[in-house]
């Protein structure tokens, strides 16, 4: 591709609603514009890459036996009220109504569209298993959308769903798909990693998050010492430490007139922020819940809402709390309530002892509780993010950041049974089939592979999904026939040799404005020709993620360059 033929529109200041680097890095590049919030158009060079990972996906896809469909993106509210998900689903979920107020809405996902499908399709167990998957745009009225592409609201995405007479086909299927997944990723050139995840509003039974490991990632994974699992953060396992020491301290309240944070309440005390513990009050199905963790802890709102009565719970409102407790939050606690309450403690906080609660006074909290002799002994379940550095069940837990950018799940029977997806065992036998569900963030894994992949002067792309492989950069080609001829035949030994190539033609355009546009944009090799290069019969080139020129000779330069794009 001649530069002069294509559309770049780079820019040098960074736009300042930009809030992470790829954000920031897409739009000086000219990669993608915004539309609206959470909406953008892929100009030509930003659907390069897109294109580049979409045929990835699909080829593995395709190499694991699945079978590409294309569904529609408007569905209708029947088949959302057949899984009750029109109201669950919340407001991510964008409806709209036709001309006739028939009410549908914009898929953000196509689990109930590919369940009526297969309940029209298939019939027999002979047609299983099989997997159907589709790339396409999906739309997720985001409260917050933020993070360009990352966080959009609309977004590309495959998705792929299996279909099984048992649960043991789907389980294999499931592994198949996780192997699949490796190997994208793997091709993609991203350092990544596979972790237990939970399976959140999608349901099912069993879960894998695929992240793409960067210090800029919006979640915490949780990894143990012998590297043999990791989970994401909301799975991790905190177990229970040793026994309870035995009380040595008076209970006693003292004044904290402006303390309310656990923080600033051991500052008060010149104690450990470990000696304190923090209650969350929640709403739950049977009532007032005082959830405990340490100080220094924080609560996993996952793991408190899979314990029995929790599953759809919200925070207390003050109202509650003082109707509940008799303080306003920040002293609260679980001594003496006014009215009966639940009181469930992280494992950490059930072995604790002399420690540190709110008094359930205004402005005053209670040192010196202990279990059995000052409160009941409570609930006791693992309700609480790991930290670094603490024991795991094999080993320590360790913690990094992830992007997510693909998610395998084991659905088993949730939606074939709500949608009555069933077909005839080789018994005549009506059977409800299950399922597995396989999405994959095409969108976002361009952004997660800047985020991965820059430096201070841009983007560094892996070659398998760069926009161009190499660059050509032809200096003083407008006062120099022999650097233009020698640039022509490059330019047209590399396309021949199947590469993606840019040759910035520009006229007038100095060479540090097209180093600067080139190292920008990410390209991963940078070849110059130039009159000095020519007379010692050599041409400048550079790898994008090296810190020196290097310089080649003409002779071979083709040969030499494919074998560094092919690794």
């Amino acid at each position: 591709m001649r530069l002069t033929q294509f559309h770049l529109a780079t820019v040098k200041e960074t736009p300042s609603d930009a809030d992470v680097i790829s954000q920031k890095l897409m739009l000086r590049a000219g990669m993608i514009r915004k539309l609206a919030a959470g909406i953008y158009t892929w100009t030509p060079l930003g659907l390069r890459v897109l294109r580049k990972v979409e045929t990835i996906v699909r080829e593995e896809m395709n190499r694991a036996g699945a079978l590409e469909l294309l569904m529609p993106s408007i569905q209708p509210r029947e088949l959302w009220e057949e899984t009750e998900r029109w109201a669950k689903f919340g407001g991510q979920l964008l409806k709209i109504k036709d001309r006739k107020d028939g009410e549908f809405c914009y898929g953000p996902t196509h689990e109930e569209v590919i369940t009526d499908f297969a309940r029209g399709e298939l019939r027999s167990y002979k047609q299983l298993p099989i997997n159907f998957y589709q790339i396409q745009t999906k739309f997720r009225d985001e409260i917050r959308p933020r993070f360009g592409v990352m966080r959009a609201r609309e977004f590309l995405m495959k998705d792929a769903y299996s279909f099984h007479l048992d649960e043991a086909c789907m389980q294999r299927e499931y592994q198949n798909m996780y192997d699949a997944y490796t190997r994208i990723f793997t091709r993609l050139g991203l350092r990544f990693r596979a972790v237990a995840a939970d399976s959140g509003a999608i349901g099912g039974t069993g879960s894998h998050e695929f992240h793409v490991l960067a210090d800029s990632g919006e979640d915490a994974i949780a990894f143990t010492s012998d590297g043999n699992y990791a989970a994401n953060v909301e799975l991790a396992e905190a177990i229970a430490p040793g026994p309870r020491a035995a009380a040595t301290q008076a209970l006693e309240q003292f004044a904290t007139p402006t303390q309310r944070t656990c923080e600033e309440v051991a500052a008060l005390l010149g104690a450990p922020l470990a000696t304190t513990v923090k209650s969350v009050a929640v709403m739950g199905e049977q009532g007032f819940v005082l959830a405990l963790v340490r100080g220094d802890h924080q609560v996993n709102e996952i793991k408190l809402a899979k314990i029995e009565g929790l599953g759809e719970y919200r925070l207390a409102t003050e109202t509650e709390i003082i109707e509940h407790l008799g303080a306003v939050p920040g002293f609260i606690g679980p001594l003496s309530p006014k009215k009966s309450i639940t009181v469930i403690a992280d494992r950490t906080v059930a072995a604790m002892s002399d420690f540190v609660v709110g008094a359930n006074a205004t402005g005053f909290h209670t040192k010196g509780v202990n279990w059995g002799r000052d409160l009941p002994e409570p609930l006791v379940a693992d309700i609480r993010n790991v930290v670094e550095g603490e024991p795991a069940p094999m080993g320590t837990w360790s913690i990094a950041r992830g992007i997510e950018v693909g998610h395998v799940f084991q659905l088993g029977q949730k939606y074939a049974k709500a949608m009555g997806a069933e077909v005839l065992d080789e018994n005549g036998k009506a059977r409800t089939m299950f399922m597995g569900c396989y999405g994959i963030g095409v969108s976002r894994i361009v952004a997660a592979a800047i985020e991965q992949n820059h430096d201070a002067n841009g983007i560094q792309w892996p070659n398998a999904i760069a926009p161009f492989h190499v660059a050509v950069l032809p200096l003083g080609a407008d006062r120099s026939e022999a650097v233009r001829a020698a640039a022509e035949e490059l330019y047209s030994q590399l396309t021949a040799a199947g590469l993606d190539v840019l040759m910035d033609d520009r006229k007038g355009v100095r060479p540090g404005a097209m180093f600067a546009d080139q190292e920008l944009i990410g390209i991963p090799h940078r070849i110059v020709v130039s009159d000095r290069g020519l007379a010692a019969g050599q041409f400048e080139y550079r790898d994008r993620r090296a810190a020196e020129n290097e310089n080649w000779s003409r002779e071979g330069l083709v040969e030499r360059l494919m074998a560094k794009i092919r690794g």
